[in-house]
């Protein structure tokens, strides 16, 4: 029966209708969502593997019927849109966590990741590509930016825990929360560099580069971001005490102000992840109850995991095991250097003489994770265009092992680590 409308003697049998088999899909993937929810920062995020595994039933799914496999590269818009969703209510919910003041002292863990182990990290990545995966500089900087971040959609169930949480923050959890949310924007002006680098050459591109992407688009993110959220809270909670809102729907509140900040920062071409964060320290600001926090950072929570699944099932999707010949022997050979000596040792270079025990840098040091924030580097790398064709599918797909790879190896060890290192 065809929409429920026309008789079966007139249409005869239509068994397996894509459509219809799709919305039972999304029942079941929507079912495994709300089991994994309530237990998502108790099992850290192993549940990733999960929703990995239900993209690739669904990629199975669509070459059964013919409709040909996703790719990064030909649908890296649709991959671009559905990761950009997970990130912007994943980086308002992370600034929502972070309750630190803003000072120098408190923020020297996240700063020092930063201003040094990310830097390096794609600096040492960039250097891997141009040189054993002969990759030409634009591209190898591009594949260091996507592979540097922490990501802060998967990082979520490691680090600090929600507003009101009872356990005490732990200094390596802060770090952990504040990096991903923070490198995760600022990946995006190194991906700008390569792909200038690629279209310009020389050096013309170096003043263009720290004036556009790095003083405006980021320090202006930023700003303007931090401002709007601050804004954003005086402006909801003084509606909240004269009775306007109610308190059952705050949780949609951290939706709303997500989009907003987002949406207002993209418009004025500044850099959107970094404002979103920024928006939510700047709502965390200020003095309100931790109940109020709560249901606002945990609405945002909720979307944010259901955006997060979407994001992984089409990444499961895309995996076709003949594109990951793509990347080489030296694209392959990249991803353990990454994971177990690239981010290893320029976390503890960067953490030397911190009061920060062994084990914390441990912690640090293993849980680089890579997820979402790459696949929309990777997607912002094709829809650049200014790379030849072999060089964006080597970078896609060395994006694309990193992440499997990172998915399953930290998600299996997240919780056994965790507990032993706590």
């Amino acid at each position: 029966m065809t929409g429920g409308v026309a008789p079966l003697a007139a249409a005869g049998f239509s068994l397996g209708d894509p459509f219809d088999v799709g919305l039972a899909f999304l029942g079941v993937v929507l079912v495994a969502a709300v089991a994994a929810l309530p237990h998502e920062h108790e099992r850290a995020y192993s549940v990733a593997v999960l929703y990995i595994a239900v993209g690739a039933v669904l990629g199975l799914g669509l070459r059964l019927y013919d409709r040909g496999p996703l790719d990064p590269i030909d649908d890296h818009l649709l991959l671009q849109r559905v990761s950009e969703a997970a990130m912007v209510l994943a980086l308002f919910a992370t600034g929502l966590r972070l309750r630190r003041r803003l000072t120098l002292r408190g923020w020297s863990s996240p700063i020092r990741l930063l201003g040094f182990a990310m830097v390096a990290t794609i600096a040492a990545v960039a250097a891997w590509g141009a040189g054993p995966m002969g990759l030409s500089l634009g591209a190898a900087v591009a594949l260091g930016a996507a592979l540097a971040p922490t990501d802060p959609v998967l990082a979520g169930g490691l680090g600090v825990g929600p507003p009101g949480a009872e356990e005490e923050e732990r200094e390596a959890e802060f770090a952990l929360t504040s990096e991903a949310g923070l490198n995760d924007g600022l990946g995006v002006p190194f991906v700008v560099l390569g792909t200038l680098i690629a279209a310009e050459g020389g050096t013309g591109w170096l003043g263009k580069w720290i004036g556009t992407e790095v003083l405006y688009g980021a320090a202006g993110g930023l700003l303007f971001g931090g401002v709007l959220g601050y804004l954003f809270g005086q402006v909801t909670f003084a509606l909240r005490r004269r009775g306007l809102l109610v308190p059952e729907l705050d949780g949609w509140l951290g939706v709303a102000g997500a989009l907003l900040i987002y949406g207002a920062a993209q418009a004025l071409d500044l850099y959107g992840f970094l404002a979103v964060l920024a928006g939510g320290v700047g709502f965390r600001q200020q003095e309100f109850e931790h109940a109020y926090n709560r249901r606002v950072h945990d609405g945002a929570e909720v979307v944010k995991t259901f955006a997060e699944l979407v994001a992984l099932a089409l990444f499961g999707a895309m995996l076709t095991w003949g594109d990951f010949g793509a990347p080489g022997a030296a694209g392959w050979l990249l991803v353990p250097l990454l994971i177990v000596v690239i981010r290893p040792l320029l976390v503890f270079l960067s953490l030397a003489g911190t009061p920060l025990t062994p084990r914390d840098r441990v912690y640090l040091a293993w849980f680089g994770v890579k997820g979402i924030a790459s696949l929309n580097y990777l997607a912002l790398i094709v829809g650049a265009g200014a790379f030849p064709a072999a060089e964006e599918g080597k970078v896609a797909w060395t994006i694309m092992a990193a992440v499997l790879v990172s998915v399953v190896v930290h998600g299996l060890t997240a919780t056994p680590l965790v507990k032993r290192l706590r």
